[in-house]
């Protein structure tokens, strides 16, 4: 018998010990574990003619911004495919396409691939997730096209930790908070060595308004899985997020400082830059002060990592730390911005640069336009992608802009709407103050 996938796929390989690393390497991949790029590594030692494993080990690479290694790794995949099954060289070219970011051509061809293949887990998963395929598609409706797809699916998975843990974070997301939560929680408590699975039911408890038990929870987990997930400094910052929840700010950057800042963190960069500038500008909507050595680092390693428009994830989040530390050196960003959206590589079109453009006005003290250029966009901001809890962010920024500039009735809708979904003490603080 051929060797399978952890889903029952024939895999082409004469080896065992190669299918065997291979399985490790994608278990390791679905659990936000750290250990993949080993596991592939040894897999293409075993077989070198493997060409899943080269082209996940190119996967790999790509998360961890190793852009010229992932594209030669796709490439010896794409060859090796040739004598490979059809499943193993449709689902190479997937993912070689999302290396190669052609990430529009991709989500098609996984849609149409998952149709035959459903099982085939890597290729799912890159649609999911606040950073799958759908959510930086620019569409409104990705918490939606999220769900749908793990609906249809469900049959073919039933009850195994992985699948679970994505539909119930999809359920969450898509307003269905209390079902997400209990998929979730059975996602977890059949694989506790899952990051994905934490980091779901750190979503769910977030978005029912409850810090207690999500402080109890990644109080606990997090030293016990100290270093061994590329998730963990994500998980720091939802406990920071309650710590700023509580008033807490001392504490919320004393988990910055130990657990956040970019400085020797083993994780993927866009994870990165976009927890600490999101953590810091927080803090300063907060009213932290002293800062701007956090700033600076920030906007350094957002530089190195993506000194260019491209990911606009990464983009409206690099304008944070550029307009906190350096205002003037955005215009050259968004003039990139505007050119990647003349030429239809913007995925939420014009939105992405106006909401750098209020980021900049709130920068510079001007709250009237900071209103007036955020206000319109709050419908649009789930175009950006991420979570609920990442696109908050703005939300936050313009109601303090309206709150200084002494227009807190333009607020309040957002804040009551907020507060419909889960109960916040800063938003019940924020609406006394519209009052």
């Amino acid at each position: 018998m051929m060797n399978q996938d952890r889903y029952d796929l024939p895999l082409t390989t004469a080896s065992d010990r190669a299918a065997a690393l291979y399985r490790d390497g994608i278990d390791c991949i679905l659990a936000a574990w750290h250990g993949a790029d080993a596991a592939f590594d040894a897999a293409i030692a075993e077989d070198p003619d493997f060409a899943l494993a080269h082209v996940a080990r190119a996967r790999v690479h790509q998360i961890n911004m190793e852009g010229a290694a992932a594209r030669d790794k796709a490439a010896i995949a794409r060859q090796l495919a040739a004598t490979a099954s059809r499943r193993e060289q449709q689902h190479v070219e997937i993912v070689a396409s999302v290396v190669e970011s052609q990430t529009r051509q991709a989500l098609q061809a996984a849609e149409q691939h998952l149709a035959e293949f459903p099982r085939d887990a890597l290729i799912l998963s890159l649609l999911l997730g606040a950073f799958g395929l759908y959510a930086f598609s620019g569409r409104a409706d990705h918490d939606a096209a999220r769900l749908s797809i793990c609906q249809r699916y469900a049959a073919d998975y039933g009850e195994d930790w992985w699948f679970l843990t994505y539909l119930g974070w999809s359920q969450t997301e898509a307003g269905d908070v209390v079902t997400g939560r209990d998929t979730t929680e059975r996602a977890y408590w059949m694989n506790p060595a899952n990051a994905s699975a934490a980091h779901a039911l750190s979503h769910a408890l977030f978005e029912q308004g409850d810090p207690t038990q999500g402080r109890a929870f990644l109080s606990g987990w997090l030293p016990a899985h100290d270093r061994v997930s590329f998730l963990q400094g994500h998980l720091a910052w939802h406990l920071a997020l309650i710590a700023l929840e509580d008033g807490d700010t001392g504490g919320a950057l004393d988990i910055y400082e130990r657990h956040i800042r970019p400085q020797g963190r083993p994780y993927p960069p866009l994870n990165i830059l976009t927890d600490t500038t999101s953590l810091l500008w927080r803090l300063s909507l907060a009213g932290r002060t002293g800062l701007e050595s956090h700033w600076q680092e920030v906007t350094a390693y957002g530089e190195k990592f993506f000194p260019k428009a491209g990911a606009h994830f990464a983009d409206v989040h690099h304008a944070l730390a550029v307009a906190a530390s350096n205002g003037g050196a955005l215009e050259t960003r968004l003039a990139e911005m505007e050119a990647r959206r003349a030429e239809g590589k913007l995925a939420p079109g014009a939105s992405a640069i106006g909401l750098c453009r209020g980021i900049q006005a709130f920068a510079s003290a001007d709250n009237d336009g900071a209103v007036r250029i955020l206000g319109p966009l709050m419908p649009e901001l789930v175009r950006i992608g991420g979570s609920h809890a990442q696109r908050e962010l703005w939300e936050d920024t313009f109601i303090v802009a309206c709150l200084r500039a002494r227009r807190g009735e333009k607020a309040t809708k957002l804040i009551a709407d907020r507060l419909h979904r889960r109960p916040s003490r800063r938003d019940e603080a924020w609406s006394r103050e519209t009052g």
